[in-house]
């Protein structure tokens, strides 16, 4: 059973955010692994890179996040809701916090890095800013957040998954890259209109 129409679910959003949600929930993906893994490699110059990969690419992902936000509230193409009725404002507030949690947990993860001074790659150090009795604390923060974060991710994901194979509608589709060239096709014909 969906809740949305077919109109409302067939349309598909632009390249520009489709790869930024690609890129966003690889990179999610990606530092959260190697978060929960770090400590499992031996102090020494592997876990120096190990660890210098997993700021690098947090700074990576600020970097993304804020030009999504942006694309979003600027350039991005604007879709009608896919859900209409009860479920509309869930995966509205659903989509909202997976926004704020993502913009926490980057923000404690530069904070974290800064606190901590990192020593990236054995060729440069962060700066040491703050009492370096903060690392703990705000290191336990990071990681609570970061798994609350992966948490709302795989519940985002399900729930594109049941779109798909329980209701048989098209709104995974919106967001998949596959369907660029349908983007395209359909921007030219409208074009044409």
């Amino acid at each position: 059973m969906s809740t949305g129409t077919e109109s409302q679910t067939s349309a598909v959003y632009d390249r520009t955010t489709i790869a930024l949600h690609w890129v966003t929930a690889t990179s999610v993906v990606v530092l959260w692994g190697v978060g929960q893994t770090a400590d499992w490699i031996p102090d020494g110059p592997v876990n120096t890179a190990y660890w210098s990969v997993h700021v690098v690419l947090g700074f990576v992902l600020a970097g993304v996040l804020t030009y999504r936000i942006l694309w979003r509230a600027s350039g991005g193409r604007r879709l009608p809701a896919a859900d209409v009725g009860a479920l509309q404002p869930f995966a509205k507030a659903t989509h909202y916090l997976l926004y704020g949690v993502l913009i926490a947990v980057t923000v404690i993860g530069i904070v974290n890095a800064f606190v901590r001074g990192y020593d990236l790659f054995d060729l440069v150090s962060l700066p040491q800013v703050g009492d370096l009795t903060w690392r703990r604390p705000i290191t336990r923060w990071h990681g609570l957040a970061a798994n609350i974060l992966l948490g709302l991710a795989l519940f985002h994901a399900f729930a594109a998954l049941v779109h798909r194979y329980v209701w048989h509608d098209q709104v995974l589709n919106r967001m998949l890259p596959t369907r660029r060239e349908a983007a395209a096709r359909l921007d030219q014909a409208r074009s044409r209109s």
